[in-house]
């Protein structure tokens, strides 16, 4: 029996090869890895001993050999095979024990260059392991270390792996080497300044951790992450306190972050079922937080608390107050933390870069029965060239500044979507209704039962697609709001704005919608 092993990780290779050969496995291996099985005392055939040929070109051909390949892919129960590679003196290989050049490590480097991450594109590795689990009836083919065990017990036990396991191992491998090709196939393209959206797409995701079950119980689910830089988003937050996170916590938290991104100053935002349910902004944590609770704070009760600063022991004493599931911030002073602690069911988020937002060729995916939806993420907020005032009365600059602060929560409800603001504060949030008058009146009667009747005098309305009709102009108008932001677009646009001049409402169009489904 003959074993091929080149490995880039080369962890537990040494033992692999200890074991194999106690097992009379001969080995056979090529630069680094001989050289390492060779420091440990194990006989080692050299690559170039069986190939006849030494490795050349900076190590870029040292396995691209029929003496290799045919003595992989010939299948021992085809009797043409087996004379055509004794009549040509190519000996059977058995177990072939090979990991890939490490190019997504290079890649992530900080400032690697397009020539270091092409050498680090391997070519001999993918051929031989393709090779391998073509063939995996006669041939083991171990790209894991994880693996290493499970093969060399059915050696020990059977004195053979079993097709069961090599069919195992071959899946492992096409799984891999798509992997490992989709990685060097989207670095490309994004070096060449590609289109966003190609005529094929080919997506790859590494595991983070299995959940307990998805959305539902009966659900299985898993958590993976993105390839590439994920400053800022929740794949690279660091859990302080806390059981893990569940499949909603975690859809949940993204879109509470997401809101977040928008804001500079300090900044807090509590989330209910991915729908922002009360934001706050002000001079420090503490402010920005109360102005969240006070908001809603029936809604905030068993929801998500996300910070843009870090939380300090006087918000820390506010938030314990009540039950709370998540929060995160970019960090935590050690006061805050240990009064935070003091309960065990809250988890405890620090989330580093937590302002930064995903590139603008971001893809946001969406799947449906049979296919997938793939968009550009939603980074914009308006045009500036495009923002315009159609009623007689301009907005004041404080009107300006609440409406803005209230565009940027609508733009996260779910659509159809109203949401109310003033001084920084939201007052209420219509999200998800059929019906855009519903929303309207629900995140009126939620900013009243909240903050009482006045609260609404002088606020501001935003809404996350056109008014089709006045409805949502007379309801604003009844509660005493004075400015109102949309984007315009509706054949009846001018019913809304007449009824603005009627009320002496300010309306602001922004010329873009933002619709979430």
């Amino acid at each position: 029996m003959r074993a091929l092993i080149s490995v880039s990780d080369k962890t537990g290779i040494v033992e692999l090869a200890q074991e194999l050969n106690k097992l009379g496995v001969e080995i056979i291996s090529t630069g680094g890895t001989a050289t390492a099985l060779e420091k440990a005392g194990i006989p080692v055939i050299g690559i170039s001993d069986i190939t006849g040929f030494p490795e050349c070109l900076d190590g870029r051909v040292k396995t691209l050999d029929p003496h290799i390949h045919a003595g992989i892919l010939a299948m021992r129960s085809n009797q043409e095979h087996i004379k055509q590679i004794e009549a040509l003196g190519v000996t059977p290989i058995d177990i072939v024990v090979v990991n890939l050049y490490p190019f997504k490590q290079t890649v992530l480097k900080e400032g690697v260059k397009l020539e270091e991450a092409i050498e680090n594109i391997d070519i001999g590795g993918p051929t031989m392991l393709r090779s391998a689990a073509k063939n995996y009836q006669d041939v083991s083919v171990i790209i894991d270390p994880d693996d290493y065990e499970l093969v060399l017990n059915e050696l020990k036990t059977n004195k053979k792996v079993s097709k069961k396991t090599n069919f195992y191992l071959s899946s492992k491998v096409f799984e891999h080497t798509s992997h490992y090709d989709t990685l060097i196939a989207n670095y490309m393209r994004e070096q060449r300044g590609a289109e966003v959206l190609p005529e094929v797409i080919t997506m790859t995701f590494e595991k983070v951790q299995d959940m307990r079950y998805g959305e539902n119980p009966h659900q299985k689910a898993a958590f993976y992450k993105e390839i590439g830089n994920t400053k800022g988003f929740l794949t690279n937050a660091v859990q302080l306190h806390g059981k893990e996170l569940s499949f909603n916590n975690i859809n949940d938290t993204n879109g509470a972050l997401e809101l977040l991104k928008e804001y500079s100053e300090a900044t807090v935002v509590a989330c209910k079922h991915a729908n922002p349910c009360g934001v706050g902004s002000g001079a420090n944590i503490y402010e920005a937080y109360m102005r969240a609770y006070t908001s809603d704070p029936k809604s905030i009760f068993g929801g998500i608390v996300v910070a843009n600063k870090a939380i300090d022991k006087a918000t820390a004493e506010e938030i314990n107050k009540i039950f709370i599931e998540i929060v995160v911030a970019p960090d935590f002073t050690e006061e805050a933390l240990g009064i935070l602690k003091a309960k065990k069911n809250i988890r405890l988020l620090k989330l580093e870069n937590i302002e930064q937002k995903q590139p603008d060729t971001a893809y946001d995916l969406k799947k449906v029965s049979g296919g997938l939806l793939v968009q550009t993420v939603d980074n914009s907020l308006f045009n500036k060239e495009e923002l315009k005032v159609v009623t007689k009365r301009k907005p004041t600059d404080k009107e300006m500044e609440d409406l803005l602060f209230t565009w940027k929560i609508v733009k996260y409800a779910k659509s159809n979507g109203i949401a109310i603001g003033k001084d920084k504060q939201s007052l209420g949030v219509g999200p998800g209704q059929v019906n855009r008058i519903w929303a309207c009146s629900q995140a009126i009667d939620h900013a009243r039962e909240a903050l009482g009747e006045e609260i609404l005098r002088g606020a501001a309305l935003a809404s996350d697609a056109f008014f089709p009709f006045s409805d949502c102009v007379e309801e604003a108008a009844k509660a005493g709001i004075t400015c109102i932001i949309q984007p315009g677009g509706s054949m009846k646009d001018q019913e809304s704005i007449d009824a603005c001049d009627k009320y002496n409402i300010a309306m602001v169009f922004t010329g873009m919608r933002h619709f979430k489904h």
